[in-house]
């Protein structure tokens, strides 16, 4: 009617639907809600329940309009349908259901050597696909460097749960091998479900174990460190695991100083006290091996404190053994050259020293002592002489230390000493008397030599008188005086124990 107003309602169906629809594909251990949602239906009633009436295994919560079953975590029994039923007023029921598939896939594969690799030994790879359902779809590869070593599949295996799945490969390592890749690849190609991934791959680098090997030690900056200057030692080794390192000192009494265990071993001032022999010992705890590397350290340093000593004593024979001893201290021990200077220039005789501890020494060395020997006498004019003359005696010897020389004539009642000056002895206006054997007496401390020499002393000729005597009678008168002059002149000669006529004539003028 006019004016009336006309409301008019429209009544939906009552619908229901599952979500997710018909199928769904879960991994083991996730978590799967699975809701029943309804319209057309104020106050719907709901009831969830697996086809062959299995436990639901999971939890049930209803809501105004839907419905939902957890699932949390999903297991294995949770593969089913499970059909959802829907009341409406008590009048109308509607249910659908839903396909839960399952599988486990979870993680990648472990791969594992089941012994050290040690080269030219066997060894064994063991791959390990973790937590795998279903595992009678499960195919298995293992490769070396891109080249297939082993495959193997599962299809007759009758699991009914997620299990660990092994894979086992044995072969003959050798040093080729020695950081190659081993690479397991496993697959598990289910069809009709959709899941990802479906291809799970692991490597893994072959890292033998072998060693400690080719151990040196390496010293910087050099073999020949100079005291106070830093030095450093190096431990070089190769070894896999790494090795474990420890320095050892050998001492001069036989011990041993231990030091860090490091391979690098650093004194920042090295001291002369720093030389010895240097042990770097390597272990591999894994082959259960141990190698080891020395170095001589010498640290150069100055000659300090040197001294030297002679037995038994600065002064010997001839003929007798000397031992000259040096030591000096805080220097390596090396060769010594020791010089003898002898005259001038100088001339030097090496001789080598031993234990001696200096870098390098020149001495001045002692004298060896020598008693006289090799003299030579030489008498000049000669032996036979003339009244009136000179004598000269000359000696020469070789001595240490110098020689001191004496002439002696032998006499009956008495001996006469004469000194030398510089070796040489003279008889001045011999006579007769000055006949006779001189003993030459030359010494030193070490001992001495004598020569015997024989000297002759003969008178003057007479002719000159004769002459005289006998000249002509003219003469007679001049004659006379001289011969009492040369009567007189050689009494006086005589008494002044010379036989010089020269000299006599001399004093007479």
């Amino acid at each position: 009617p006019p004016g009336r107003k006309v409301i008019l309602y429209q009544f939906k169906a009552f619908e229901m639907e599952i979500i997710p629809a018909n199928r769904v594909v879960v991994q083991i251990g996730e978590m799967l809600v699975l809701t029943c949602n309804t319209t057309g239906c104020a106050s719907p009633s709901f009831s969830w329940r697996t086809q062959m009436d299995h436990p639901l295994g999971g939890t049930v919560n209803n809501y105004r309009t839907y419905s939902t079953l957890t699932m949390n975590p999903v297991s294995v029994e949770n593969s089913h349908d499970y059909l959802c039923t829907v009341f409406c007023g008590g009048k109308e029921k509607k249910e659908k259901s839903i396909k839960v598939e399952l599988y486990s896939f979870p993680n990648d594969p472990v791969i594992e050597i089941s012994t050290s690799l040690v080269a030219g030994e066997p060894a064994t790879v063991i791959c390990k696909i973790p937590e795998v359902y279903p595992s009678d779809h499960l195919e298995v590869l293992l490769m070396k460097e891109g080249h297939t070593l082993h495959e193997k599949n599962f299809f007759e295996d009758d699991s009914t749960n997620t299990e660990t799945k092994t894979v086992t490969y044995s072969f003959n390592f050798t040093t080729e091998d020695i950081g190659k890749e081993i690479t397991c690849v496993a697959k598990l190609p289910i069809a009709n479900m959709d899941f990802e991934p479906k291809e799970r791959v692991t490597s893994l680098k072959l890292n033998a174990n072998f060693g400690p090997q080719n151990t040196i030690i390496t010293v910087s900056p050099s073999n020949l460190p100079v005291e106070g200057n830093p030095l450093k030692l190096t431990c070089v080794t190769e070894s896999n695991p790494p090795a474990q390192v420890v320095w050892r000192k050998h001492l001069a009494d036989g011990n041993i100083e231990h030091f860090i265990e490091n391979n690098v071993l650093s004194i920042p001032h090295a001291r002369f006290t720093d030389s010895g022999l240097y042990i770097c010992e390597v272990i591999n705890l894994v082959t259960n091996k141990t190698e080891k590397a020395t170095v001589d350290i010498v640290i150069q340093a100055p000659p300090k404190n040197t001294t030297l000593s002679i037995f038994p004593s600065s002064v010997v024979k001839q003929g007798e053994s000397v031992t000259i001893s040096c030591t000096s201290a805080d220097v390596p021990a090396v060769q010594i050259t020791l010089r003898k200077k002898i005259g001038d220039p100088l001339i030097l005789h090496e001789f080598w020293c031993f234990f001696c501890f200096c870098l390098f020494l020149i001495f001045t060395l002692c004298f060896f002592s020598v008693p006289p020997q090799n003299i030579t006498v030489l008498v000049y004019p000669s032996e036979n002489v003339k009244e009136g003359e000179n004598v000269t005696i000359t000696c020469s010897t070789y001595s240490n230390p110098p020689s001191q020389m004496v002439l002696k004539k032998v006499h009956q009642e008495r001996e006469i000493i004469l000194p030398s000056v510089n070796g040489t002895f003279t008889l001045y206006n011999v006579t007769k008397n000055d006949t006779g054997k001189y003993l030459l007496d030359v010494f030193n401390e070490v001992g001495n030599n004598i020569k015997v020499i024989e000297i002759a002393v003969v008178g003057r000729s007479m002719y000159y008188l004769k002459l005289i005597l006998f000249a002509p009678s003219n003469e007679f008168s001049i004659a006379i005086p001289v011969v009492a002059i040369l009567i007189y002149v050689s009494r006086k000669a005589k008494i002044n124990g010379s036989y010089s006529l020269v000299e006599a004539l001399r004093l007479k003028v």
